[in-house]
């Protein structure tokens, strides 16, 4: 069976083209998710490259992978891609030292803020059958990764998860990391609505984030700072996630943890 690695996008596109027919349905379902855009379809993914940077090698003498993420917290493949980036990462950490960086993307900006339940939602907008075929592929990537799917809970707006992964980037990568797996575990596997204020003051709890609960009491706070982000690194891009590595070589959506590998290689020879 073929692998499934598309991104989340308003114009998104297949990552392999000859998946059966339950597959396009599935990617149908999580396409047409974000303003029911037509999707367009593309060759199977490969490692990309834009402009060259120089690179960079860490305090412990190893070769630094600078990882940069566009990504919104209600992107399953966002998930699936963070999964599969930490194995490759895991598998490689005797040649490379990491650093990874969150940015914002937002697939629907004009959710609304209060949300709604994600099964009406989505019913609502595809029907119960494609619905519930949709779903239970997920159910199957996630337990694949050793995650159980929840499609239970609010989808909405994502701003306030974006101020608040802005601010935890201030303090320190490691803490970016820890809150983006905390949010995603929220919102995926447990049916908690990231856009609620006590969800994500819960989650910048646990990992130690220092101003959350000042940063989510005035609405404007923080909200330049994510524009800026997306601007930055994520106007370009039509479908998250979107990784670039060491500012040169990009790869989009959920990739498997070799095709990480290849692109990790690739970078360490273009800067040796």
């Amino acid at each position: 069976m073929a692998s499934l690695s598309p991104p989340c996008s308003s114009s998104s596109w297949l990552t392999d083209l000859s998946m059966g027919t339950d597959h396009r349905i599935f990617l149908e379902f999580w396409i047409a998710e974000v303003l029911g855009k037509d999707r367009k379809e593309r060759p199977r993914a490969k490692v990309t490259c834009s402009s060259c940077t120089r690179f960079m090698a860490s305090d412990t003498g190893k070769k630094l992978m600078q990882i940069d993420v566009s990504s919104d917290t209600v992107c399953p493949w966002c998930f699936v891609g963070k999964k599969n980036l930490e194995k490759a990462m895991e598998q490689s950490k005797d040649k490379f030292d990491f650093e990874v960086r969150w940015h914002p993307f937002f697939l629907n900006p004009d959710a609304p803020k209060e949300g709604i339940r994600k099964s009406d939602f989505y019913k609502m907008k595809f029907g119960p059958i494609q619905f519930e075929r949709a779903t239970s592929h997920m159910t199957e990537i996630f337990r694949g990764l050793g995650l159980e799917y929840d499609m239970s809970g609010l989808t909405g707006n994502t701003m306030d998860s974006h101020r608040l992964l802005t601010l935890a980037g201030h303090q320190g990568y490691d803490k970016q990391n820890a809150l983006v797996e905390e949010l995603f575990q929220s919102y995926f596997c447990q049916g908690k609505y990231i856009g609620d204020k006590q969800v994500l003051l819960n989650a910048a709890r646990k990992v130690g984030i220092e101003g959350a609960e000042e940063l989510l009491e005035d609405p404007s706070k923080g909200v330049d700072e994510v524009q800026e982000e997306l601007n930055k690194y994520s106007s370009g891009i039509s479908g998250v996630p979107h990784f670039v590595i060491n500012g040169k070589y990009q790869l989009s959506g959920g990739q498997p943890p070799h095709t990480f590998m290849r692109a990790f290689e690739m970078a360490a020879k273009d800067g040796a």
